[in-house]
């Protein structure tokens, strides 16, 4: 990658952090309380070593190939990977063995398999509960009055740390369209005891942060 390149990302990298802070301060909150996750699924091993060198340390994708050449260039001894897509059931060893994080599990058979190839690999995930706020039949993830029942049996699976949850908000002009639903989830994580909220993306993250996202996930902002 060019030096051109590299300064455009880093300068991308400053604008989403400070809009970070920004919006954390408007919520009378922390901004160390809230993680970039920087979505590389469209860019290559340059931009993800751009990213790292820029202080970037969790990155998500939503297919595999690829994944083992950019791990080169933010390795997991000091990097988190999150898998961010759907997940079929028939990629789940491979995504035990180079993941750090699921943050889609929708049903319990997807987090058993994972659980068995966790025990296959010796290995550990983290993990999020999808939830389908907005109801739209074109997203996945759980209604929110399943997630309970989701989370009391995936919990039992010692493999997996149920950390928080995750939706994705519906495609709109004004952020401020897709505001009840960040606070619905928060109302969910708040009244299961989750930590994490992963929700906001290039478009309406600054809104999520407002209504407590902790993990905002963020593509395209990075590269444009």
């Amino acid at each position: 990658m060019g030096l051109q390149a590299f300064t455009h990302i880093e300068r991308n990298v400053t604008a989403i952090r400070k809009r970070i802070e920004a919006a954390a301060s408007r919520a009378g909150r922390d901004p160390s309380g809230v993680e970039l996750i920087a979505v590389t699924k469209s860019v290559g091993p340059s931009q993800v070593e751009a990213l790292y060198a820029c202080g970037v340390r969790a990155f998500g994708e939503n297919r595999l190939p690829g994944v083992p050449e950019k791990q080169t260039m933010a390795p997991r001894d000091f990097a988190e990977w999150h898998m961010v897509g759907n997940l079929q059931r028939r990629k789940a060893r491979e995504v035990a063995g180079l993941f750090d994080w699921v943050d889609s599990i929708d049903r319990l058979k997807l987090a058993e398999t994972l659980q068995r190839r966790c025990e296959e690999q010796d290995s550990q995930l983290r993990v999020l509960l999808e939830v389908n706020v907005s109801g739209e039949t074109t997203k996945n993830g759980v209604i929110p009055r399943e997630v309970e029942g989701l989370l009391a049996a995936v919990r039992p699976l010692d493999r997996l740390s149920v950390e928080g949850v995750m939706t994705m908000a519906p495609l709109a002009d004004e952020p401020e369209d897709v505001r009840p639903v960040f606070a619905r989830l928060r109302e969910v994580a708040d009244d299961l005891g989750l930590p994490e909220r992963s929700m906001g993306m290039s478009n309406d993250f600054e809104v999520a942060i407002e209504e407590g996202a902790t993990q905002v996930r963020i593509g395209t902002a990075l590269f444009l």
